[in-house]
């Protein structure tokens, strides 16, 4: 059976691969590709809520200013915008507002608009307090964003222009480690609601109880790469599954390696202060359960910024030597699907909704449980929320590259599945895209317990990762040639 099932996912390769090499060589010279490119700056105020952990301390300095970064893509037939947001998660409510706002100004369709967060840990939110349930009204800074979003949009269309595009993948596993750990016999794993899970999210770096991560990671670093025909460097959009890397100084605001990838890129590739200016653009992977620290062999301390330089600089070094041998292409075809999912909402049981009026009632929390008083206040969230919620699903075709667009924190082991499963060579998933539902582990993570999946924590049923990667790759299929 393993044979077969390998000389078919062989054969079918050659399939794809004979069809894509046919549909390149049948264009006519008349087909044009074009793109252009534009970053908006997204700066909040000071003295707002930082978001990302579970303190919220105001921020009290700007150490690098955040983007919205654009690229828009047009074959002739079909436009499809990109845009990367330096922002913990936005709300889908921003995502449609900005969209809107794009339709209306520019002949970009709705459902050809991916919006997504990098899901940095230092800036304040684009979120309601529940986006199960969301308010009534945006928030100044919300809108703020979804205005931002929508003009570097409007500005990418208008520097629309012939262009060549390129793409590649590498393995790049180094800077990756699953943060989800099975621990020794006789470790107690208490959760916020009295049971027990079976791993434990960070657990202490170098600790003798640690014995084995509970799934793997996701090593691909994919990007697209855009030029004029003469060369002049567009934009570039790289995809790494790394949940962020951190280490920003105290109250900073920052917009973590993301924005550092961007700026060392445009460095190497000698795109600075080009007119019009060039866009670096790093996406979020399916980087749910995978983090930057190294659980095994603890590092020494570093200075503020020092570790998410390394591993920028590291990443935008290895793009920068793929980018030397890459074959561009003047047109390809492009393609966008978009879906909406109904997703059942976690309900919170009648014990653990009791205790969790109890505690905003007053009680005291048990110290055994982490976090109870936080997971009271979402236990009461999940309640009040509706019973189901519809998600955006977007799946993209870039020639013979498919990206993934899901608004959830995707776990490692589903970015890897839907590349497996994929028709287009390479794949990659983007998470936190077009809204942010919180994360998505697999059936088997829910069986295992820990933090990523307490109810509060994960919003949705735990069957949600098999219906959504079963929609994107039914829309991967109504795309390929």
């Amino acid at each position: 059976m393993v044979t077969f099932v390998s000389g078919f996912l062989c054969w079918m390769a050659v399939v794809k691969t004979l069809a894509w090499e046919s549909e390149a060589a049948n264009v006519p010279e008349s087909k044009v590709l074009k793109a252009g490119a534009a970053a908006s700056n997204i700066t909040p105020w000071l003295d707002e809520p930082i978001v990302g952990g579970w303190s919220s301390p105001p921020g009290k300095y700007i150490h690098d200013e955040l983007f919205a970064r654009a690229l828009v893509l047009d074959d002739g037939t079909t436009k499809v915008a990109i845009v990367v947001v330096d922002n913990l998660g936005l709300a889908r409510e921003v995502c449609d507002l900005a969209k809107r706002w794009i339709r209306e100004q520019t002949d970009i369709p709705e459902d050809h608009i991916l919006i997504a967060a990098t899901h940095t840990h230092s800036s304040i939110s684009a979120r309601p307090a529940s986006v199960l349930k969301p308010d009534p009204q945006m928030s100044d800074y919300a809108t703020f964003v979804a205005r931002r979003i929508s003009d570097g949009v409007r500005c990418a269309v208008a520097r629309l222009e012939p262009a060549r595009i390129a793409w590649a993948t590498l393995d790049v596993p180094e800077h990756l480690n699953n943060r989800r750990w099975f621990m020794k016999p006789g470790v107690r794993l208490v959760n916020p609601f009295g049971g027990e899970d079976k791993v434990r999210m960070n657990p202490p770096a170098g600790s003798p109880d640690l014995v084995e991560p509970a799934g793997p990671v996701d090593p691909q670093l994919a990007f697209i790469s855009v030029q004029s025909r003469d060369g002049r460097p567009i934009a570039l959009l790289a995809n790494y599954s790394l949940h962020y890397v951190g280490g920003v100084g105290s109250n900073h605001i920052s917009a973590d390696y993301f924005g550092v990838f961007a700026d060392r890129i445009q460095q190497l590739l000698g795109a600075d202060r080009l007119d019009p200016p060039f866009v670096g653009m790093l996406s979020n992977g399916a980087s749910g359960d995978v983090n930057n620290i190294s659980f095994r062999q603890p590092r020494p301390p570093k200075k503020p910024y020092e570790q998410m330089r390394y591993v920028a600089y590291d990443l935008a070094q290895k793009v920068f030597d793929a980018h030397q041998s890459l074959q561009w292409h003047n047109w390809v075809p492009l393609g966008m699907r978009q879906r909406e999912l109904v997703l059942k909402v976690r309900k919170p049981t009648p014990e653990q909704l009791k205790r969790a009026q109890e505690i905003l009632a007053g009680a005291p929390p048990l110290p055994e449980r982490p976090h109870e008083e936080i997971y009271a206040h979402r236990v009461i969230q999940q309640q009040e929320a509706p019973e189901t919620i519809s998600v955006p699903l977007q799946a993209v075709r870039i020639g013979d590259l498919g990206i993934a667009a899901i608004p959830f924190e995707v776990f490692a082991e589903i970015g890897l599945e839907i590349r497996e499963k994929s028709p287009f060579r390479p794949t990659f998933t983007i998470s936190h895209a077009n809204g942010s539902y919180g994360y998505l582990p697999t059936p088997r993570q829910h069986e295992l317990g820990g933090y990523e999946t307490w109810l509060g924590t994960c919003k949705v049923e735990e069957q949600a990762s098999v219906k959504i990667t079963e929609a994107i790759l039914e829309m991967f299929q109504e795309l390929r040639p």
